[in-house]
């Protein structure tokens, strides 16, 4: 054992040797980001944090050392009844707060006097997200990647999925994203990360892979939804190499018809995300729209949509911004069933495989 081991601190690389890791951060914190594989054990709720710092400024830092000495004592107590009794003695814990200090420092300090190896993270979050950053710094540069583009409706993420299941290394932004990448893209009852957790995801997928086959990935904006992609893994994804999926009309309308089923759920929602496109469409198109909508002909708006909205957009974003978009390899399909994916995916690795 290391002097600092025997102190009780480790740092973020040696995230793998511990059994559990344990955020004891508020909730609020730990739903914006957190370390892999974290629990969520606050040592102080968001209200109990408001109510130790009203006092410390109102009152004294005195008065709330005291409340907060009480409320932390009383919710390590808690976690460690409700978590961690059947806990072997051979059970080691990492545990971390925002900087590495009084709740982490509390929280491990207790685990330890029971008999626990825990350990508290040494700069806490904090030093976790500089990790994160001055990776994405690097680790985009060290692979070659396959970009997947095609029109609106060619059936890209679930191409990409498809490429996954057979094998392939697959950086799947709109997942990690929770957003489909445009106007309609939002994921009904489903909100986006945080771009700090965006930027996690991020780092553990690019941390999977090997830079030895290529990594598949989606041609994006710089922004999907809310969230932004690091200017180093964009750059690498605009100059490479890419596969374009070229699908009739009928086939896209089809496939988007099943991929955005939930606008036939609630159409509702479908006319309040079409107020959005004002300013880029004639109230009369837009109005129109609303009309196909209320009389549920989804087949029309959905053409509609891709002729004079998506795909007008798709063509200026592309050669505006993909180098290898005019030299693709095109891929024409009239069929984007899943089947008809499933063979596509294979047939892209097939040739793949061929190439090299």
């Amino acid at each position: 054992m290391s002097a600092r081991q025997a102190q009780g601190v480790a740092n973020v690389a040696q995230l793998a040797e511990f059994d559990e890791v344990i955020d004891v951060r508020s909730p609020s914190e730990y739903a914006e980001d957190r370390l892999p594989r974290a629990i969520s054990c606050p040592v102080l709720d968001d209200e109990q944090r408001a109510r130790v710092g009203t006092l410390y400024k109102q009152v004294s830092p005195f008065a709330a050392k005291k409340i907060g000495a009480v409320l932390v004592a009383r919710n390590i107590a808690d976690h460690v009844e409700r978590l961690f009794l059947d806990k072997p003695r051979d059970w080691r814990a990492l545990v971390y707060c925002w900087r590495g200090g009084q709740r982490s420092g509390a929280f491990s300090h207790i685990l330890r006097q029971i008999g626990w190896d825990a350990q508290r993270l040494e700069g806490g979050y904090k030093s976790w997200r500089r990790h994160v950053l001055d990776q994405l710094a690097v680790l985009p540069l060290r692979f070659h990647y396959r970009v997947v583009s095609g029109a609106t409706g060619s059936g890209k993420s679930r191409l990409l999925e498809a490429l996954a299941l057979e094998g392939a290394q697959v950086l799947h932004l709109e997942e990690m994203a929770a957003h489909k990448g445009s106007v309609l893209g939002g994921l009904p009852g489903e909100p986006q990360p945080s771009q700090k957790m965006f930027e996690s995801r991020l780092f553990l997928a690019l941390s999977a892979f090997t830079p030895e086959r290529p990594v598949f990935v989606e041609a994006e904006s710089r922004r999907i939804g809310s969230v932004q992609l690091p200017d180093q893994l964009l750059d690498m994804i605009r100059a490479a190499s890419s596969l374009h999926i070229e699908a009739t009309t009928a086939a896209r309308v089809a496939f988007l018809l099943r991929d955005y089923d939930y606008f036939l759920a609630d159409p509702r929602w479908l006319v309040e995300k079409l107020q959005h496109l004002h300013g880029l469409q004639s109230r009369e198109t837009i109005a129109r729209w609303e009309d196909l909508v209320a009389a549920r002909d989804f087949p029309a708006l959905v053409g509609e949509l891709l002729e004079l909205h998506y795909d007008p957009l798709y063509r200026r974003s592309q050669t505006r911004n993909y180098a290898g978009y005019e030299s693709a390899v095109r891929l024409s399909t009239g069929d984007l069933s899943p089947a008809g994916i499933t063979q596509l995916a294979q047939e892209i690795l097939a040739s793949s495989t061929a190439s090299t």
